[in-house]
C-alpha cells in the first residue's frame, strides 16, 4: 500500500504507539466496528477501502483517540443496522401472519414473493420485514430497491421502473421495490405502479399505517395481498428490549452475568462501571411502549445514556452472590424517560374512527366503566374535546331519545361546558356526560322511524305525491280560491280526537314507527 509521505509517517507513528490497523485508516462516524474494508467500496486517498458509511478518510495526529465525529455519536438503536433481525427465524412477533406454516412465510421461504400492501401500526415491524424480504431477495439475484413517498417523486419513481424493464430485459433479474408511507403517494402517483406490477415489472412492497382501503387507489390494492400486522405483544416486546441490551452490553440485575461482547461504541462501553438494568423495568418498559418497539428502543437507550451522563454508582449485589459498584437503570428512570404511557392515537386516521366508535357502542351497551375508558384513551391520546362532546350531541337523540328526553340537554350543556373551559377542566364534563348516557334507558324508536321516512324517500318511483290541498298554507287570496287550506280541521277548536289525514293519498295508512303499513 502506498502512501504520501505525510499520511505514511502519521501511520507509522501510530503503528509504534500500538493503534490498531483500522484504526489508523480512517475515522468513521459509525457505531460499526472498525474492521477490513467493505468489497465494492470506492477507493479513498493512498488506495484505502473506506467501509460503508465513511466518507473521506481523516487521518489521525500519533495519539488522538477514536471518537465519532461530530453529528454523528452513537448510533440509534432503531437505526443500527446490527439490531435488526435478517432472516425470519429472527423475526419477533406477528405469529399469526409470519408464524410457522402460514402462507406468507411459505412463500417468502420458497423466495416467491407477491405484491404486498404491510399495514399495521408504527414500530410493529413493516419495515425490518422488507428489510428481511431485501436480505433473501439480493442472496437469490434479485434487485431490491427502497424509496419513501415522503421525499420520492414521481420521476423517482419512473426511473427504478425504467431500470427494472432494462434488468428484466437484459438479464432476466427481477426488481423488489419497497415503498415505505405508501399512503403519502396520492392517487395519481399510485396509478404510475399498476401497469408494470400487473405485468410483473417490479414486485411492489408497500408499508402503510394508514387503513390502504382509504388511502391506496383499488386498482392498485387489487393487484397486491394486503397483510395485517398488529402491535406487538408484551412478550415480543421483552425479546426486542433484550436483544437491544445484549447488544448494548448491558447486565440485567439478578441474572448470570451475559458473556456478551457490547458493540463499538455501545452505551456501556463509553462509561468505566458496568451498567444494569433491572428485570422490572424492562418488563415496564415492554408495557409502557404499547406495542412500538421504536418507542421501546428509544426509551431504553434514553434510560441507559441519561444514567451514564448523570453518573454516579450504586452498590449492587450479583447473581453469583459478589458486590460490585455499577450504574444502575431502574423503573423509575424508564418511566421518566417516556413520560408517560405511549398512547397510540392519530387523530385524522383510523385508529380515530376505532376509538369514537368504541365509546359510543360501550354506552349504548351501558357499560360504564368501560365508556369512561374509551374516552379517556381519546382525550389523553390528543383529541378534541369539542369532537367529543358533537358525538355525545348525536348520541343523546339517536341512542336515547324520547326514553330520557334530558339526555339531549345535557349533551349540550356538556358541549358548552368544553367550549367555555377547554382541556384539561373541561375532561370531567366529558365524564359525567358520557356515565349519564351509559346509565340512562335507550330507544332508538325515533331513529328507526326517521330511517323508515329516508328510506321511504330514497325507493319512491316518479315524482313525489304532492302536499293535501287541506295543509297547504294560504296566504292569498288566489290561493284560497283555488282551494288551498280547504276542508282542514284546526285541532285546538275541537274537544274531541279530529279524525283528518296528514299523509299524502299514495302513504295513506304508512306507519314509519313500524317500518309497514297500517
Amino acid at each position: 500500500m502506498v502512501f504520501p509521505q505525510r499520511m505514511k509517517l502519521s501511520y507509522m507513528s501510530m503503528k509504534d504507539q500500538g493503534v490498531p490497523q483500522a484504526q489508523r485508516f480512517w475515522r468513521c462516524g459509525s457505531a460499526r466496528p472498525r474492521g477490513a474494508a467493505e468489497p465494492g467500496r470506492g477507493a479513498g486517498p493512498g488506495g484505502l477501502q473506506l467501509p460503508k458509511g465513511c466518507g473521506r478518510p481523516r487521518f489521525l495526529p500519533p495519539g488522538e483517540p477514536m471518537e465519532p465525529t461530530e453529528g454523528a455519536e452513537e448510533e440509534r438503536l432503531v437505526q443500527c443496522p446490527r439490531l435488526r433481525p435478517d432472516t425470519l427465524g429472527d423475526y419477533v412477533g406477528q405469529e399469526p401472519v409470519l408464524g410457522a406454516q402460514t402462507l406468507l412465510r411459505s412463500l417468502l421461504e420458497s423466495h416467491e414473493i407477491p405484491s404486498l400492501i404491510l399495514w399495521g401500526p408504527p414500530g410493529c415491524g413493516k419495515t425490518t420485514l422488507a428489510h428481511i424480504i431485501a436480505n433473501s431477495s439480493k442472496k437469490n439475484g434479485m434487485r431490491f430497491v427502497t424509496l419513501s413517498a415522503t421525499s420520492a417523486k414521481t420521476n423517482d419513481v419512473r426511473d427504478v421502473i425504467s431500470q427494472a424493464q432494462n434488468e428484466k430485459r437484459l438479464f432476466k433479474r427481477k426488481t423488489i421495490l419497497f415503498i415505505d408511507e405508501i399512503h403519502r403517494f396520492n392517487k395519481s402517483q399510485q396509478d404510475t405502479f399498476l401497469p408494470h406490477v400487473e405485468c410483473g415489472t417490479v414486485t411492489l412492497i408497500g408499508a402503510t399505517t394508514e387503513n390502504p382501503s382509504f388511502q391506496v387507489n383499488a386498482a392498485l390494492l387489487s393487484r397486491c395481498r394486503v397483510i395485517v400486522l398488529e402491535k406487538l405483544s408484551v412478550q415480543a416486546m421483552e425479546a426486542i428490549l433484550m436483544r437491544a441490551v445484549r447488544f448494548l452490553g448491558l447486565q440485567v440485575l439478578g441474572q448470570e452475568d451475559q458473556h456478551c461482547t457490547p458493540a463499538t461504541g455501545s452505551s456501556s462501553k463509553s462509561s468505566e462501571f458496568p451498567v444494569y438494568i433491572e428485570e422490572k423495568a424492562l418488563n415496564t418498559l415492554a408495557y409502557l411502549c404499547d406495542g412500538d418497539a421504536r418507542t421501546g428502543l428509544n426509551g431504553l437507550q434514553l434510560a441507559v445514556q441519561a444514567r451514564i451522563a448523570a453518573g454516579g454508582t450504586t452498590p449492587l449485589s450479583t447473581a453469583k452472590g459478589g458486590a460490585a459498584d455499577g450504574i444502575l437503570v431502574t423503573e423509575e428512570h424508564v418511566k421518566e424517560g417516556l413520560q408517560r404511557s405511549h398512547i397510540l392515537y392519530d387523530r385524522a386516521g383510523e385508529e380515530h374512527y376505532n376509538c369514537i366508535s368504541a365509546l359510543h357502542k360501550s354506552m349504548r351497551g351501558s357499560d360504564a366503566n368501560a365508556s369512561l375508558y374509551w374516552l379517556a384513551r381519546m382525550l389523553e391520546g390528543g383529541e378534541d374535546p369539542l369532537y367529543v362532546a358533537r358525538r355525545l350531541v348525536r348520541f343523546a337523540s339517536e341512542d336515547i331519545g324520547l326514553a330520557d328526553p334530558l339526555a339531549l340537554t345535557q349533551a349540550v350543556a356538556a358541549y358548552q361546558g368544553c367550549h367555555f373551559i377547554g382541556m384539561p377542566e373541561c375532561e370531567v364534563i366529558l365524564a359525567q356526560c358520557v356515565v349519564y348516557f351509559a346509565r340512562a334507558p335507550k330507544s332508538i324508536e325515533v331513529y328507526k322511524a326517521y330511517g323508515n321516512v329516508k328510506e321511504c324517500l330514497r325507493t319512491h318511483t316518479g315524482p313525489l305525491p304532492p302536499v293535501p290541498l287541506h295543509l297547504r298554507n294560504v296566504p292569498t287570496r288566489l290561493m284560497k280560491n283555488l282551494g288551498y287550506g280547504k276542508g282542514y280541521k284546526y285541532n285546538p277548536m275541537y274537544k274531541e280526537p279530529v279524525e283528518q289525514d296528514y299523509l299524502p293519498e299514495e302513504l295513506k295508512g304508512r306507519d314509519f314507527f313500524k317500518g309497514r303499513e297500517m
